[in-house]
């Protein structure tokens, strides 16, 4: 904006509408001290300034203009139509003017003025507002130098107190730090420690280097007093600032101690697996042995066990006809040999658990129909009542799990109450987890199975005895039994990865519980071996 300043209005039009022809905006003052309100709010590109004024003269005011900060160097043009002598002009000059031009203007000259000293005072702000730009910027780049510096010296002073080798990397890749434990592998600062020709880590480093990632690796350093290499885990890492890496800080970390103790301990875990490798091998040998050993007993046992209860029967229809007391002593011991013989039987089913068996697809409700059909004598004998929902198919062992619906359902028949008909119920559902009492789940991984009866049940606080081998709850002259079935049927649920439980209440019934999963983790059944 260019500010007119002149006492007569009729000076101030034309020169205002020649200006503004061209494009200029204008302001106008007509006096001195107007124009001085003016200056102090607003920044004018050029004055034109009348020299003859009343009050304040131009001269004056150039003057100032001349002591406000703001308005310093603002071009003023001064006209004059009276004070045309040289001492004027000179005067003119001297408070402040860039130019001094006599009434008549030449409207011409005086826009080509305007126009150049329009053009200079843009420039000159330009100029200016460029200076303080790169005042800012120097400003700036000086406080992040200090600042980098400090930085530089915090970071110097953490890896000197570090008790790793410490050191920082230039982007070109040369050293630029190191702290005072790098003179134990290295003499000189500038160069890296020797490391062990096997290991090829530089190489490593530089990939990472290229790639601006950081890296970690183990590698071994040579001692210079003792010349002996240690191991040491090599991490350095890129220092980024606005995204750009600026340098490189790495570590050394004395790992020696760690490393020999782990080959010492690999080397101990070798020998052990080896050992454990063995003796798994003499454990198969030993279990092989003892099923055979099992076998023959077995055999070898009932063979006698038959002739004495066969021999046994003959005396008894032959020759104690009518002696009553000489057969009640032979009864006895004929009941005593089968229950041997049964005996037998049921250890020679609980060691042939231990043999290796592979899982495969069981139709569970086939099974159980099997046997129940198995069990159609005893069922009609004791007038009991079954009742069983349509079981699925799961992965199993078939022969060892038929024998732990066996042993349940022979269990509920056998411990039924005395003049009271068994009623047995079989259900089934999916469940999530492998517990006994879990909700229900359709998309559950394991079935749940319960067997229930209203037999004579027992006491809870037995529950954990009646899984163990050869504990019994009832009178021996009762009840029949050996005290291996549920021990077997415990044996088969833990290679079968489930569990088996019971509930049950006196006088009132037992409710067996089994878990299975629906699909095995793998095919081949766990050895187990028994202790």
């Amino acid at each position: 904006m260019i500010l007119i300043v002149d006492d007569r209005p009729e000076n101030i039009l034309p020169l205002k509408k020649i200006l503004e022809l061209h494009n200029f905006r204008t302001d106008t003052a007509e006096s001195g001290e107007e124009a001085l309100k003016k200056v102090l709010n607003t920044t004018y590109s050029v004055i034109i300034l009348d020299v003859q004024m009343p009050g304040m003269d131009g001269f004056e005011v150039a003057e100032a203009i001349a002591g406000f900060g703001k308005a310093r160097d603002t071009p003023i043009i001064f006209l004059s139509a009276v004070n045309t002598e040289k001492k004027f002009i000179t005067r003119g000059y001297s408070s402040g003017g860039i130019d001094y031009l006599t009434k008549p203007v030449d409207p011409d000259i005086l826009l080509l003025k305007v126009k150049t000293f329009y053009r200079l005072f843009e420039q000159q702000q330009e100029l200016k507002a460029i200076q303080e730009s790169l005042r800012q910027e120097i400003d700036i780049r000086k406080h992040a130098q200090e600042e980098l510096a400090a930085r530089m010296d915090e970071l110097q002073f953490i890896l000197e107190s570090l008790p790793q080798i410490a050191f920082t990397i230039r982007t070109d890749g040369k050293i630029e730090y190191v702290n005072k434990h790098w003179f134990q592998y290295s003499a000189d600062a500038q160069v890296f420690p020797d490391i062990h020709p096997d290991d090829p880590i530089w190489e490593q480093w530089r990939q990472h280097f290229e790639h601006g990632i950081e890296f970690s690796g183990e590698t071994r350093l040579k001692h210079l007093e003792t010349g002996d290499f240690k191991y040491f885990l090599l991490k350095i890492i890129p220092v980024r600032q606005h995204g750009v890496t600026v340098r490189w800080v790495g570590t050394f970390t004395d790992i020696h101690q760690q490393k020999v103790a782990n080959e010492v301990l690999e080397h101990k875990v070798d020998l052990r697996t080896k050992e454990l490798v063995d003796k798994n091998q003499e454990l198969e040998t030993t279990n092989h042995e003892l099923q055979q050993f099992a076998w023959v007993v077995s055999h070898d046992l009932k063979e006698p066990l038959r002739k004495i209860q066969t021999f046994n029967h003959l005396i008894k229809d032959k020759y104690l006809s009518g002696n009553e007391e000489a057969i009640s002593y032979l009864n006895r011991s004929i009941s005593s040999s089968a229950r041997m013989s049964r005996l037998i039987s049921d250890l020679l089913d609980y060691s042939r658990l231990s043999v290796t068996s592979y899982f495969q697809p069981t139709d569970l409700n086939a099974l159980v129909e099997e046997l129940l059909g198995d069990f159609d004598e005893i069922i009609r004998e004791k007038k009991a009542s079954i009742r069983k929902d349509h079981l699925p198919f799961i992965e199993t062992i078939p022969s060892q799990i038929r024998q732990v619906f066996q042993n349940l359902i022979s269990n509920a028949l056998k411990f039924s109450r005395p003049e009271v008909a068994p009623v047995i119920d079989i259900r089934y559902e999916i469940i999530e987890r492998k517990e006994p009492t879990g909700p229900a789940s359709p998309e559950g991984h394991f079935c749940r199975i319960s067997i229930s009866d209203n037999g004579i049940g027992f006491d809870e606080k037995f529950l954990d005895r009646i899984f163990v081998i050869f504990q019994r709850l009832n009178n021996l002259n009762a009840y029949e039994g050996t005290g291996i079935g549920l021990a077997i049927a415990k044996k088969i649920m833990d290679k079968h990865n489930g569990l088996i439980s019971a509930r049950s209440v006196e006088n009132e019934g037992s409710e067996f519980i089994i878990v299975l999963p629906l699909v095995q983790e793998r095919t081949l059944a766990p050895i187990n071996i028994e202790n």
